[in-house]
C-alpha cells in the first residue's frame, strides 16, 4: 500500500511552478541579449555552429577593414604617382623647347633652373607621407626617408644644385590579407616608381673557376636563391633565372664574369645572407655596414638609372646649352621615365580595383554571414514575447490553482 503525504502536493505545486519560473527567466534573458544560447546546454549543436561562425564572421569583417585600409593608402600613391606625371610632362615640354637650338644658353640656362625646380618637387613627392604618417615610396622600411639628395656643383649652374638622388628605402613591400589566404601588396618602393632604365650590373671578377666552398644563399629584390657546396657559376646563373626575380643573369663573354639585368625598369637590391658571401666573391656586392646605401663593388660596372638620374642629365645639358644632347638622350631619358611611371600608375590601379571588388563581395558576404548566425542563434522578438505572455498567464492561473486546492495550513487553522 503506497502511503501519500499531506505535504506531498505542495511538494510537487513548488517543483514545477519553480520549473515554470526558470523557463520564464531564461526566455526573458534570451529576449534581453537577444541571444537563444545563452549556455552551451540550451543547444550544444548550435553552439558548436554559432563558435564558427562568430570566427568566420569576425574574419570577414578584419578582411573589410584591411580592403578599406588598402585602398586609401592606394589612392594616396595613385595621386602621388600621377602629379609626378604631370611634373615630367612640363619637364618633356622644357626638353623639347630646349632642343630646337633657337634659344642662347642664357635662355637654356633659365629652362635649366625650371627643371632643376622641378626636380626638387620630384624629390618632395618621392619623399612623401600618407595620411598614417608612414612613407609612401620607401618599401617597408616605411619610418626611413626613401631618396636623399647630394649636393655639390655644376659648370653653368648656381652655387648649389642637387647632384644625385640616392634611394635608400628597401625593395620589399608589406601586404595584407584581403580574404583567406589572399593578400595584396600595399606598397610601391621608390626603387619601383621612380626608375627609368634598365639596371645591368657588369662583375670584372673572372669566375671560371669559381666553386661555392659552402651552403649558403643571397637575395635579388626580396627572392631567396639558395647556393649549394661546389656550386658553379653556370649553377648560380640558372639558380637566379629560376628564381622568380625581376632579372636575367648571364656570363660576361669578355670576362666571364657574372652580369645581373633587370626585366624591367627598378633598382635592383641584391646581398648575402649573413654568414654568406657568394656575391661578394663573384665581385657584384661589398660589405657595406649601412644597410641603406648602394653596395656595389667598386670594380663592378653599373648601368641604368633612375628618373632623377634622367633629369639631372637633362639639366645639365641645358646649362652647357648642348641642343643636340637635349634633343636626342635628354627626351629619351624622360621617356623612359614616363614610360614606367605610367605604367606603375596602372599598376597601382589594377591594385586598387582589386581590392574594390574584394571590398564589394565582403559587403555582401558579411550581411549574409550575419543573418545565417542570427538564424542559429538569433531570437524572434515576436514569438518570444507572445511566448513569454502565455507562460506568463499559466502561471498566475497555477498560482490561483494551487492557492484553491492545496490542503489547509495550521495558519488556517489558528485565524
Amino acid at each position: 500500500m503506497k502511503r501519500v503525504s499531506t505535504d506531498m502536493p505542495n511538494t510537487d505545486i513548488q517543483f514545477f511552478m519553480r520549473r515554470q519560473e526558470d523557463a520564464m527567466q531564461n526566455l526573458q534573458n534570451q529576449m534581453s541579449s537577444g541571444n537563444r544560447l545563452n549556455r552551451l546546454s540550451h543547444d550544444p549543436l548550435a553552439a558548436a555552429r554559432a563558435v564558427r561562425y562568430q570566427s568566420f564572421l569576425a574574419r570577414l569583417e578584419r578582411f573589410e577593414s584591411n580592403t578599406q585600409y588598402a585602398q586609401n593608402h592606394l589612392d594616396h600613391i595613385d595621386i602621388h604617382l600621377q602629379s609626378s606625371v604631370d611634373l615630367l610632362q612640363r619637364i618633356r615640354e622644357l626638353a623639347v623647347t630646349g632642343a630646337t637650338g633657337t634659344f642662347t644658353r642664357d635662355d637654356t640656362r633659365h629652362m635649366a633652373i625650371e627643371v632643376n625646380d622641378l626636380m626638387q618637387a620630384l624629390v618632395a613627392i618621392a619623399n612623401a607621407t600618407g595620411p598614417d604618417t608612414r612613407q609612401l615610396f620607401a618599401g617597408d622600411r616605411v619610418f626611413t626617408e626613401p631618396f636623399r639628395v647630394v649636393q655639390g656643383t655644376v659648370d653653368g649652374g648656381p652655387e648649389s644644385l642637387d647632384v644625385s638622388v640616392e634611394y635608400r628605402g628597401s625593395g620589399t613591400t608589406r601586404r595584407t590579407e584581403i580574404h583567406e589566404r589572399t593578400f595584396l601588396d600595399l606598397d610601391m618602393g621608390g626603387g619601383q616608381a621612380f626608375w627609368a632604365e634598365r639596371m645591368q650590373i657588369f662583375s670584372s671578377i673572372d669566375a671560371t673557376g669559381w666553386r661555392a666552398l659552402e651552403n649558403g644563399a643571397f637575395f635579388i629584390n626580396g627572392h631567396e636563391i639558395l647556393v649549394r657546396e661546389g656550386d658553379t657559376l653556370a649553377t648560380v646563373v640558372a639558380n637566379i633565372n629560376e628564381s622568380g626575380a625581376a632579372v636575367r643573369a648571364s656570363v660576361d663573354p669578355s670576362t666571364q664574369g657574372l652580369v645581373i639585368t633587370g626585366t624591367n625598369p627598378q633598382l635592383i637590391r641584391m646581398e648575402d645572407r649573413p654568414g654568406s658571401t657568394t656575391l661578394e666573391e663573384l665581385g657584384i656586392i661589398s660589405f657595406n655596414s649601412d644597410p641603406g646605401a648602394p653596395n656595389w663593388n667598386p670594380s663592378a660596372r653599373v648601368a641604368g638609372g633612375s628618373v632623377f638620374d634622367m633629369v639631372i642629365r637633362l639639366r645639365d645639358a641645358l646649362l652647357r646649352g648642348d641642343h643636340e644632347f637635349v634633343g636626342s638622350l635628354g627626351i629619351s631619358g624622360i621617356d623612359l621615365s614616363l614610360e614606367n611611371m605610367t605604367a606603375r600608375l596602372a599598376e597601382i590601379g589594377s591594385r586598387n580595383e582589386r581590392a574594390a571588388m574584394t571590398g564589394n563581395r565582403l559587403n555582401q558576404e558579411i550581411p549574409n554571414m550575419a543573418a545565417i548566425l542570427a538564424r542559429d542563434v538569433g531570437v524572434n522578438l515576436i514569438t518570444a514575447a507572445t511566448d513569454l505572455a502565455m507562460m506568463d498567464l499559466a502561471h498566475r492561473v497555477a498560482l490561483q490553482t494551487a492557492a484553491r486546492i492545496l490542503p489547509p495550513s495550521l495558519l488556517d487553522f489558528l485565524r
